[in-house]
């Protein structure tokens, strides 16, 4: 039985991307290990596309759905235009619901300037709770989108804002009675807003402008699990440095509650950007300008090294690939 949760790499790699062995000429960027977004040639310009799920979500779920994918194209340094959602819903939905997650679509679309173009809307006994497929593609002059497997050793290792931004909204926001008792209103209505910072296409395409070494946003499998599925495109090591991995209090506290590591938990909302050192005061200006916060959590190390991260403690631990997120310990 496979647990609940992204199939662990060697996993993915084994029955799904080895089964796929038909090549088009016309694809540029292929199925790989944290590699997000397709890129097909269009001749003057690229294609860039992405697909994922929202499944750990209930209340918001029409808003993450435009977000995840947008995050993807914007971790290419491309800007988002057309979006497709699958909407995939219970039996018992009522109009109202349907209605609900819709106006948060669109609204959420019109907010970042990406248009519907598209997907499809049904009831289904097949799904326990409301879940959504989105498509996103964005547009780019040919050979400017930004890739992974541009990382050296000595590039800086940068993430905007802080850790565990989606999955403390998520879990504010659909378990709340849990929490009750745990923290107080305030807090709760704080770890709530998360949510309305899930979106990296600012910060993406700013840092597309400057130029990276390769960029991803961080979702399941939280900060590490980015940094280490990064690695692979590359085949580079990494040192992460605890103590500068920026935290909210909120979800410092949700996450001792329920006993997540909140550098594995999702994280939408925030950006890996692996800046080599002549761009790094270009990549803070930059940041800056756009009203994004920017800390250095580490730096690209050779192959060889492993990918590792400094705890607070002053242990060198090794990164291991990433499995479950920690959100399923709750939702």
């Amino acid at each position: 039985m496979l647990k609940a949760g992204k199939l662990d790499s060697d996993l993915l790699k084994e029955i799904v991307f080895d089964k796929i062995t038909y090549r088009n000429d016309d694809v540029k960027v292929r199925p790989g290990i944290g590699e997000d977004c397709a890129v097909v040639d269009f001749g003057q310009y690229e294609c860039v596309m992405s697909t994922d799920p929202i499944t750990a979500a209930v209340n918001d779920i029409g808003r993450l759905a435009i977000h995840i994918t947008c995050n993807d194209i914007a971790s290419n340094g491309v800007e988002p235009l057309g979006i497709m959602l699958a909407v995939m819903l219970p039996e018992g939905t009522t109009e109202d619901d349907v209605e609900h997650i819709m106006g948060q679509a669109a609204k959420t679309a019109a907010e970042i300037q990406v248009e519907i173009v598209g997907g499809h809307t049904e009831i289904t006994p097949a799904v326990k709770q409301p879940v959504i497929v989105s498509t996103a593609i964005g547009k780019a002059l040919a050979d400017t989108s930004q890739n992974g497997n541009d990382m050296e050793a000595g590039d800086y290792i940068m993430m905007t804002k802080a850790v565990g931004l989606e999955g403390t909204g998520i879990i504010a926001c659909d378990h709340e009675k849990r929490l009750a008792d745990l923290l107080t209103d305030e807090e709760i209505t704080r770890a709530k807003t998360f949510l309305d910072l899930v979106s990296v296409v600012k910060e993406g395409v700013a840092a597309g402008k400057v130029g990276t070494h390769g960029m991803h946003d961080i979702t399941e499998g939280g900060i590490l699990g980015a940094v280490w599925e990064m690695c692979q495109i590359s085949r580079k090591g990494a040192q992460l440095w605890e103590e500068t991995i920026p935290i909210e209090p909120e979800t410092e506290k949700i996450c001792k509650t329920f006993d997540i590591d909140a550098l594995r938990l999702i994280s939408s909302g925030s950006m890996v950007i692996i800046v080599p050192p002549d761009m790094k005061e270009a990549m803070e200006r930059a940041m800056a300008y756009a009203g994004v916060r920017l800390s250095i959590i580490g730096r690209v190390e050779e192959e060889e090294y492993g990918v590792k991260l400094l705890s607070c403690s002053g242990e060198n631990c090794e990164i291991q690939p990433p499995g479950a997120d920690e959100i399923y310990k709750v939702v």
